[in-house]
């Protein structure tokens, strides 16, 4: 009685009464069958092209068409997508990405292949080889089931459009533009409005009607696109808005991603076919989505409200799009929307590899990449960095390559030519609201998490840590690998265990609700950085394990030594004796343990890492595991469910109060420590720092 009641009470300091009101209600209509009536399902027949249109639009097909290819060049000024002799990207590969996808080829999270047919299997989930049910309401579908609904929904979002489209741009094959009306008219064939797994999530339909626009404004004026497509795609597009425009509350309530897109599907609908009912108020309510969100979503620094980097990329491409077609439309958005969309372009700017263009992983990672217009790695955020600039300064970051493709068809050939902006490689470092901080040494960088959450967290990471070292990862965040696995792997890489950082009493460091909720939000505090004797020192503590019944305070302070030494320290103090363990995840090189057994050196390349580890207490179980087939330990997931070995490093005691040390620099730098101080000997000079003077 008492944890129900704690759970709620959480719930409310989390969410808000408001929050909880409407879940209770939207709960009730789902069981009762109320929200099938509110939300009906019915047969693509029941609406004709005629009743979908408001008077006054051309019902003859054939000026139908003329009509839209004229509004179209009138209003947004479609460029000619013809390629510029030289381009700083292979074209090919987009054709033979394009001709696996007519070979049956679907291309799961950006990363791998799953055969589905051709048009595919809308209803098969390929990885359980699990069929949905196209004839059931789409509130009747459980959230979580026997399968991850993802896998349905991964070749739903029409992904594979945007590689038709630059296929075609290619050599002017007819067959793509085919193919695209094969998939359309096959996909509402086999998914009746309301009916199946594909209308379940208004996101969903959000980024489907996203994809499907863009390939009908390409294919438009092909010889494949006759008349009657254009009608079908009129019919397509009104049942996507109705869907969205109908749930939009439960949206709204998500406070989310899920707000953002279903608003900007709103708002494109409104747009781009004003010919369609009701398309003035798609026009308004989403475009009054879009703004009030980007000021609730984004913070001051630039990071974003649902601590996720692969999120804020989500979102910052549904606006990078609507402000683009805004300007082009003539109905630009507020200049306060344009400047937070600036902050948030220059915040993954400072923090991101410029030479990769990697990101540090914080946060759920679920493969969305939504603008998939370039041949780079899924990884790779320059596509979205160097055309969200341009958008706003007409000028590039970064000099020419691949992350090129996306310039051109967002903006044309032109901006293939912009001047590249003269900006600092670093500038700033402290993102505190985004709880993201940097720390610089030669050739090496750390990132610490530290973050007073005022919004709902997806993983119990304070203080988590990832160090980049002459170009490589040395750690790693875990990443997310399934929402909806079995056993462990049920989102099983969002708890604090997995997280370079030091669990109390095996427990997170928040209290989980559910898969993807979070409630008792720690709350991270940094202090003022100070510089000593060449020493660059960053302290921060968070109070996750102050709410047990033992509190513990955790404390950590990173010591930048010059020269890409790097000293971690924790400080862990409670009343009582608790069990404490020191985690870091390592990427998957090779590597040679210490004599002593108190680290490793990673084989990272021309400069390898030394890794070692130990604790004031001067004794405790030290471990190592790769990929344990147990457990969710010593595994990371770079692309959403696929998941590969790391090296998971572990320094295990028993304490009332301790502190742990971590040194990373070269392997032929000296530790001594003992229980009151360490001692770092490296080029011919030696550091002493006590922990009780910290």
């Amino acid at each position: 009685m008492f944890t129900k009641f704690h759970k709620f009470i959480s719930i409310f300091k989390s969410m808000g009464p408001g929050w909880i009101a409407f879940r209770a209600a939207y709960s009730f209509r789902t069981r009762t069958g109320l929200i099938k009536r509110q939300v009906p399902a019915y047969p693509w027949k029941k609406y004709s092209f005629q009743n979908r249109v408001i008077p006054g639009t051309p019902l003859e097909l054939n000026e139908y068409k003329r009509w839209k290819r004229n509004y179209y060049s009138k209003n947004l000024h479609l460029f000619d997508a013809s390629f510029p002799e030289r381009i700083p990207w292979d074209p090919h590969k987009a054709v033979q990405e394009a001709e696996r996808y007519l070979q049956g080829e679907v291309k799961y999270f950006d990363h791998l292949y799953q055969n589905l047919g051709f048009p595919p299997d809308w209803l098969l989930d390929p990885f359980s080889n699990i069929k949905y049910d196209p004839a059931i309401h789409w509130s009747e579908i459980p959230d979580y089931g026997k399968s991850d609904i993802k896998f349905v929904w991964e070749a739903n979002r029409f992904s594979q459009i945007y590689t038709l489209v630059r296929a075609f741009n290619v050599n002017r094959d007819e067959k793509y533009p085919h193919a695209f009306w094969t998939i359309l008219s096959d996909w509402m064939q086999k998914n009746p409005p309301g009916l199946g797994p594909n209308w379940k999530d208004g996101q969903e339909v959000a980024l489907r009607l996203m994809a499907a626009t863009f390939g009908y404004l390409a294919f438009l004026n092909s010889d494949s696109s006759i008349p009657q497509h254009v009608e079908m795609f009129s019919l397509f597009v009104a049942a996507h808005a109705q869907r969205i425009y109908q749930n939009i509350d439960f949206a709204i309530s998500t406070k989310s991603n899920h707000t953002i897109s279903e608003a900007f599907g709103l708002w494109l609908t409104g747009t781009l076919f004003p010919e369609l009912k009701y398309s003035n108020q798609y026009l308004r309510v989403g475009r009054d989505i879009l703004e009030n969100q980007i000021r609730n979503q984004f913070f001051e620094d630039g990071g974003y409200a649902m601590y996720s980097i692969n999120y804020q990329r989500f979102v910052l491409h549904l606006y990078l799009v609507a402000i683009h077609l805004g300007e082009k439309a003539g109905k630009p958005f507020s200049k306060q929307m344009v400047q937070i969309f600036t902050k948030s372009i220059e915040f993954l700017y400072h923090i991101m590899d410029h030479q990769t263009g990697e990101m540090p992983q914080f946060g759920s990672n679920d493969g969305a990449l939504i603008l998939p217009l370039n041949n780079c790695d899924f990884s790779d955020y320059r596509p979205l960095v160097q055309a969200g600039y341009y958008l706003i300064h007409k000028e590039r970051l970064f000099p020419a390559g691949e992350w090129d493709e996306d310039l051109f068809w967002m903006f044309g050939p032109s901006a293939l030519e912009a001047k590249i902006a003269q900006l600092p490689i670093r500038g700033k470092t402290d993102f505190p609201e985004a709880g993201i901080y940097l720390l610089e040494s030669d050739h090496s960088r750390v990132m610490i998490r530290c973050v007073d959450c005022q919004s709902r967290p997806s993983h119990a990471d304070q203080m988590h840590l990832e160090l980049r070292w002459y170009g490589n990862s040395i750690t790693c965040d875990a990443g997310t690998y399934l929402y909806h696995g079995h056993g462990v792997w049920d989102n099983g890489l969002s708890g604090t265990a997995v997280h370079n950082t030091v669990i109390v009493d095996n427990q997170d460091q928040m209290t989980r609700l559910s898969r993807i909720t979070w409630l008792d939000w720690a709350k991270g505090q940094v202090f003022p950085a100070r510089s000593e004797d060449g020493i660059q020192v960053w302290n921060g503590n968070h109070n996750g394990y102050r709410r047990l019944k033992e509190p513990v305070d955790h404390q950590r302070s990173i010591f930048s030594l010059g020269h890409d030494r790097w000293l971690v320290l924790d400080h862990l103090q409670g009343k009582s004796t608790h069990a404490y363990r020191l985690h870091w995840l390592l990427v998957d090189f090779p590597y040679r343990l210490l004599n002593d057994d108190s680290g490793l050196i990673l084989d990272s390349g021309d400069y390898p890492c030394k890794v070692q580890i130990g604790s004031s207490a001067m004794n405790g179980n030290f471990s190592i595991l790769r990929g344990d087939p147990q457990s969710n330990r010593g595994w990371r997931s770079r692309y959403y469910a696929q998941k590969e070995p790391a090296i998971s490093l572990v320094l295990d005691l028993e304490q009332r109060e301790t502190f742990f040390w971590t040194f990373f620099g070269h392997p032929d730098d000296e530790i001594i420590a003992n229980d009151h101080q360490i001692k770092i000997t490296y080029d011919g000079k030696t550091r002493q720092i006590n922990f009780f003077e910290i």
